[in-house]
């Protein structure tokens, strides 16, 4: 079941109630006959969730590393997650924007500063300014959360609703973009307006933050769903975020390679300009099959093995098929953050 509307607050607050059971009394908020039968007690303030889902509109330069791939105009939504109005999003929606505007629920925008990028999880955190004030939420325990459960996800703009999920698997996820998560959320049915979602459970508190429209939910089966990027993720690292941009450890050695995986060898799809791989002379075409004198499983057994190798800055040795040779190719790692168009202190 999928609600939405571009109407006031109080009925997409009434839909929540109905999307996951709930019962309360909200004189002037709920239909009439939903109020006259609420008995229980409120685990969730509905109309305060309602109101910490924000929309996101970034505006990005064409000439950006990531225009090419995601455009330059995105719309997403974020969750504001303290009283300072940090909201916190999927970080490719925001990721190199010039210009960042938020929307409330009552239709009033108001600019946003980026504060932090993580490629590690995928997160960005915005704080919005100019008089910004929305309510916020409280981050859930996700590895709490078990397949089979039921869910909430909100939608923020002019996508904003509610619809009610059930998490059909945790496991870990491997993106062709040198990303690697060991443990996501995916959820059915699938939501048009994902990135930057808000995943729910039931006390209102926020598990997870919507990345990818995925085909298969459930492994091994043609199952459409999303991929949630479980708030675990963040809770580690977010005084580094908002203390330094980014998080302290070594980054991680990046090759700029998108690849596709098949029968265990990676295929080289495309290489991002400028990009290491693509000054090592690595081509569209190539196959990688080795990493470090190692041989791999797959696509997150490679990113480990290439991780494995040393912090950003290393030399990556790698082994690659191209046409019938076997050719060695040693690439000088980068931080993919330095090769983003972002604020000066991340």
């Amino acid at each position: 079941m999928r609600v939405v509307t571009t109407s006031v607050v109080p009925h997409l607050a009434a839909a929540i109630f109905t999307l996951i059971g709930l019962q309360l009394a909200m004189p002037g908020a709920l239909p009439g006959a939903l109020a006259a039968e609420a008995t229980e007690p409120a685990r969730l303030d509905p109309e305060r969730v309602v109101r910490s889902i924000v929309g996101i509109s970034a505006t990005v330069p064409a000439d950006s590393q990531s225009a090419r791939t995601l455009g330059t105009d995105r719309e997403g939504s974020g969750v504001v997650i303290d009283g300072s109005g940090l909201i916190l999003t999927i970080g490719y929606t925001v990721m190199e924007a010039s210009q960042i505007q938020v929307t409330t629920s009552d239709g009033r925008s108001y600019p946003a500063n980026m504060v932090a990028y993580d490629p590690v999880s995928g997160f960005g955190l915005l704080r919005a300014e100019m008089g910004f004030s929305a309510p916020w939420l409280r981050l859930a325990n996700s590895d709490a959360v078990k397949e089979g459960d039921t869910l909430l996800a909100l939608s923020g703009g002019g996508n904003r609703g509610a619809t009610a999920v059930k998490v059909v698997g945790k496991r870990e996820f491997a993106g062709y973009w040198e990303y690697l998560l060991d443990e996501a959320l995916f959820t059915f049915p699938p939501i048009r307006a994902f990135n930057g979602a808000a995943l729910l459970n039931r006390e209102g508190r926020l598990v997870g933050i919507g990345s990818l429209l995925v085909s298969e939910a459930v492994e091994g089966r043609s199952l459409p769903g999303n991929m949630f990027v479980p708030v675990s993720a963040l809770e580690p690292v977010l005084a580094d975020l908002l203390a330094y941009g980014r998080r302290q450890e070594p980054a991680r050695p990046w090759l700029g390679v998108t690849l596709r995986e098949e029968m265990g060898r990676l295929l080289v799809e495309k290489l991002s300009p400028r990009s290491p791989a693509e000054l090592a002379g690595l081509r569209p075409g190539d196959w990688i099959v080795g990493v470090g004198g190692q041989r791999f499983s797959g696509l997150a057994d490679f990113y480990r093995k290439l991780w494995g190798l040393g912090p950003a800055g290393t030399v990556v040795p790698l082994e690659v098929m191209r046409g019938t040779t076997l050719t060695p190719v040693a690439v000088t790692s980068a931080d993919r953050v330095r090769f983003l168009r972002l604020n000066p202190t991340l």
